[in-house]
């Protein structure tokens, strides 16, 4: 039974992908047949000027696909735009691929995607052909079925090939979207000796972004010190100094300025916790991931729904980042989206931790005007991760993040 639920789930998550492939081969096969009639126009000269711009839309199908392949296994990284000049662009190694990717796709993405949502289509038609065979004369029967439907015993052998088109689909969809992403994992990927370098300025650059979130995080922490608890404790020496001099003088005063300097003490202690909170949060080695969260969720102003799918622990410090991202986020949603509901989604998946936020908002979160989005992407690519964030104006605002799990 539990073989079957996994076979279903794969099959479900393979025509998920079939139908984006479908959309990404019909962009692929207008792309081609763009840079086809340019091509065909640069032999009188006329289609050098467009040959850029072919160019360009062959590189966004392409980027679309790696975006689209990174969400379901190994990230593909995106080479940076086409090179200035049309000699120069034929010679990167990176167009060449993506017009074989593009003239191969255009083939491959569109049989696969058909076929692969033909066959669940099929099956729902011809299993339920039994309840409305009457709706249609006996020589009208649907999909592939070349024999005469005469009666109900006709139109049960047609659910019966229903059925065949239902186990079709739960066993070969998987195939048909391994064989739909196959161009797009041979040909968009940096060519050998690339992939290195690319590699390297990546590491390069979330070595830097890390560095810089560290600077920022000891700054913050530098600042709560400086200017919450160090000025408590001060605060407390001046109130313990007067209250010993009041001993001498007035003993009743005295033991009121002792109770301001226990409060005083007790809120500096308050704050010595949100600071190592802020480090380090003590409730993820007390409850895990999944409480934590639980507590960030139920602490919200917005109505919060929050879903954890996470079975093994990660490791802490990809915890810590999860939780920051949840609690900015939520912190976020709070005081600028004007939501009314906000639904925060976990789960592990493939070696990745996916953590998903997205509210009801009125959208157009920027982060140039810092909304402490900035520091959730640096601290997101500091650990070798990735976020995405969709918020067009109106809403709703979703953002997705992968963080590599770790052990």
């Amino acid at each position: 039974m539990a073989y079957m639920r996994g076979r279903i789930r794969a099959s479900v998550d393979a025509l998920e992908r079939l139908a984006g492939g479908l959309g990404t081969a019909t962009l692929a096969l207008g792309a081609l047949l763009w840079a086809a009639i340019v091509a065909v126009t640069c032999l009188v000269g006329v289609g050098l000027l467009a040959a850029p711009g072919a160019l360009r839309a062959v590189r966004w199908v392409s980027d679309r696909e790696r975006t689209r392949l990174s969400r379901w296994g190994e990230p593909i990284p995106t080479p940076g735009p086409v090179p200035a000049g049309f000699r120069t662009a034929t010679r990167d190694p990176f167009v060449r691929r993506e017009l074989g990717w593009v003239a191969l796709y255009s083939l491959v993405g569109l049989v696969t995607g058909l076929v692969g949502l033909a066959l669940p289509v099929y099956a729902v038609q011809d299993v339920t052909f039994p309840l409305w065979y009457r709706l249609v004369p006996p020589d009208a029967a649907p999909g592939i079925v070349w024999w005469r439907i005469d009666g109900l015993s006709d139109a049960l052998w047609v659910g019966l090939l229903g059925v065949g088109w239902l186990a079709a689909a739960i066993w070969f969809s998987p195939v048909l979207a391994r064989l739909q992403a196959w161009p797009g994992r041979l040909l968009l990927p940096p060519p050998p000796g690339v992939d290195l370098s690319l590699r390297v300025a990546e590491l390069t650059a979330t070595r830097a972004a890390a560095l810089d979130a560290h600077a920022v995080e000891l700054r913050r922490i530098e600042r709560s010190l400086h200017d919450g608890t160090q000025n408590r404790l001060v605060a407390v020496n001046v109130l313990l100094g007067a209250a010993r001099r009041a001993m001498r003088r007035n003993p009743d005063r005295a033991d009121e300025i002792l109770g301001q300097a226990q409060d005083a003490a007790e809120q500096a202690l308050g704050e010595l916790r949100t600071v190592v909170r802020g480090i380090l949060p003590p409730v993820l080695d007390d409850r895990g991931l999944s409480g934590a969260l639980a507590g960030l969720a139920g602490s919200c102003v917005v109505p919060c729904r929050l879903e954890v799918d996470v079975t093994v622990r990660c490791a802490a410090s990809v915890e810590a980042t999860a939780y920051f991202v949840v609690a900015e986020a939520l912190t976020n949603v709070v005081r600028h989206s004007g939501a009314s509901q906000v639904d925060v989604a976990v789960r592990r998946e493939r070696g990745r931790l996916l953590v998903c936020i997205e509210d009801d908002g009125h959208g157009d979160a920027d982060e140039t005007r810092g909304s402490g989005l900035t520091g959730i992407r640096r601290r997101v690519e500091a650990y070798d991760g990735r976020m995405t964030l969709t918020s067009p104006p109106g809403g709703p605002t979703r953002m997705d993040v992968e963080l590599p799990c770790g052990s």
